[in-house]
């Protein structure tokens, strides 16, 4: 496992296996469960203070859920709970009544809530997570899910991801396979039996710090805690070899490098589209998508690059139902002329130039003052690279683009070197790489992630309530697949092996449209 410098990488040649918490780890019950715990500590504690005449102190879903519940086997979490407030009862019996006052009819209550809650409101699941646990088991892991909780097959079921799992371990084996539950190991390491997987082989996710501990105890290859309220350093402290907020954080890779993702082996966006849909249940559908070797074949001159008649009808339906946008490194009253489908956003210029419907507009302000710098840029580089045959010079508002695709090899090393010198005498220009393509564009903290993250804010797509998909296939658009990683879909597309922060991959711009026409035959149907 290597953290790097930007986010942290494992290398998947270690393990065999991925064990998973469930709650907070894969799916968003965890706050249901506290809010389950919160009704039933509260409407005891209510009670037992009018009878004793002591002062009622609410239960904290906060503090009292991570310290004395979270990750524990019910009855457990009962008796911890309790006796953090000085309460002492009878365990009961399992079979004891929801009005018993016994650890057990007390934990029964909560069951009832909890159940009572999950019908009424489902079971969601992370959509990073997800993304994440496909992609482990595209690398050839197994995956196993672990719960303290007897409810786990229904949550699962609930969430539409039994599937994932090749093996699951939870509240009823623990009382029936008398396992002890965490922090002791137990449950972990029957998961990891039944794959077939000895501990040392295997990786451990988990939010709470009860998990964490039993990770650490079964002597796992990697714990990994994932941190959903701020606990990174306890996390940390007991035992996780590596803390993320999401799952999506994690690259894997292979061997001792610790490469990222390769866009070879990504799998394809064709097969999860139906999986990829289900993330966007309840919550609003945003699509963003490159133009030159995404919506069109990449060409020799940028000139020729011509939307076919059939990708245009198809952006103009999903338009109709979602929002639409058209983010490219041309210019944008360019990039609107060639695909001329007025409901879209186009943002142009990487973002740069961003306009739309009723009345968008944005000029990032900090762009305009470089442009007397990128003529002066543009000049020089024509002067440098006069005698290259093959050379293309595009001057953009807020960028100048030097394409060599028809460059002959011997003199490739030249175009490099002129471009790296007016760079040098440009300190206010930073240099981007694309395919056959450098750009000098203004050095400052702006690029397709952060105009993507400035629409969704701007059009109030709240990130907890919307599921942006991200389709591009050069360099710059990689920021755009590192800035949604948490909460959005990464595609790539083109099978060149390179490194990605993308989670799938289309082959071409033919399996982009027909991608899009299966977002165009769901989409309706679940907005109904």
């Amino acid at each position: 496992m290597n953290q790097g410098r930007s986010r942290p990488i494992i290398n998947v040649d270690h393990f065999d296996a991925a064990i998973f918490d469930l709650d907070g780890v894969v799916t968003q019950t965890a706050r249901v469960h506290a809010a389950a715990w919160k009704r039933l500590f509260d409407e005891y504690l209510r009670q037992r203070a009018f009878q004793t005449g002591d002062t009622f102190v609410p239960f904290d879903p906060d503090g009292d859920y991570r310290h004395y519940v979270d990750g524990k086997p019910r009855y457990d979490g009962v008796k911890s709970f309790l006796e953090s407030r000085g309460i002492t009862l009878p365990h009961g019996d399992p079979t004891d009544g929801p009005d018993r006052e016994t650890i057990c009819g007390i934990g029964n209550r909560k069951d009832s809530l909890f159940r009572q809650a999950l019908q009424e409101h489902g079971a969601d699941a992370y959509p990073a997570a997800i993304m994440f646990i496909r992609e482990v088991r595209s690398r050839g892991l197994k995956t196993a899910i672990v719960s303290s909780s007897k409810n786990c097959a229904s949550v699962l079921d609930a969430a539409g991801i039994s599937a994932l799992f090749e093996a699951k371990v939870d509240g009823l084996d623990l009382a029936q396979l008398h396992l002890k539950g965490k922090p002791a190991p137990d449950m972990f390491v029957k998961a990891a039996a039944l794959l077939g997987v000895p501990p040392a082989r295997a990786a451990v996710f988990e939010d709470a710090i009860a998990g964490v501990q039993a990770g650490r105890k079964g002597n796992f290859g990697l714990v990994v805690g994932v941190d959903r309220g701020g606990q990174a350093a306890a996390l940390q402290k007991h035992g996780a070899d590596l803390v993320v907020s999401n799952l999506g954080e994690i690259t894997l890779g292979h061997g001792t490098n610790g490469q990222s993702r390769n866009a070879e082996v990504l799998p394809s966006a064709l097969d999860f589209t139906e999986e990829i849909i289900r993330c966007t249940e309840g919550k609003r559908l945003a699509v963003f998508l490159d133009y030159d070797g995404t919506l069109t074949p990449i060409v020799q001159r940028p000139e020729l690059a011509t939307m076919s008649e059939e990708m245009r009808a198809t952006i103009k339906a999903l338009a109709d139902e979602c929002l639409v946008v058209l983010i490219s490194g041309r210019d944008r009253p360019d990039v609107e002329e060639k695909v001329k489908v007025n409901s879209l956003v186009y943002a142009g210029s990487h973002g740069f130039d961003i306009a739309g419907p009723e009345g968008l507009r944005l000029q990032y302000e900090q762009g305009v003052q470089f442009i007397p710098v990128l003529d002066q840029a543009e000049k020089a580089l024509r002067e440098r690279l006069s005698t290259v045959q093959g050379t293309i010079i595009e001057h953009k508002k807020y960028s100048v683009a030097v394409h060599y695709r028809l460059v002959a090899d011997n003199d490739l090393t030249a175009v490099q070197e002129a471009v790296n010198a007016v760079l040098s005498c440009h300190p206010g220009l930073r240099k981007t790489e694309g395919k056959k393509v450098y750009e000098l564009q203004p050095r400052i903290d702006w690029n397709k992630g952060k105009a993507v993250l400035w629409l969704l804010q701007k059009l109030q797509f709240d990130k907890t309530a919307c599921l942006p998909i991200y389709i591009g296939d050069d360099i710059t658009d990689e920021d755009a697949f590192n800035a949604l990683e948490d909460f959005g879909v990464g595609i790539v597309v083109g099978r060149t092996p390179r490194p990605t922060a993308a989670r799938y991959a289309l082959a071409s711009p033919d399996e982009v449209r027909e991608f899009l026409r299966r977002l165009i035959s769901i989409v309706p149907r679940r907005s109904r």
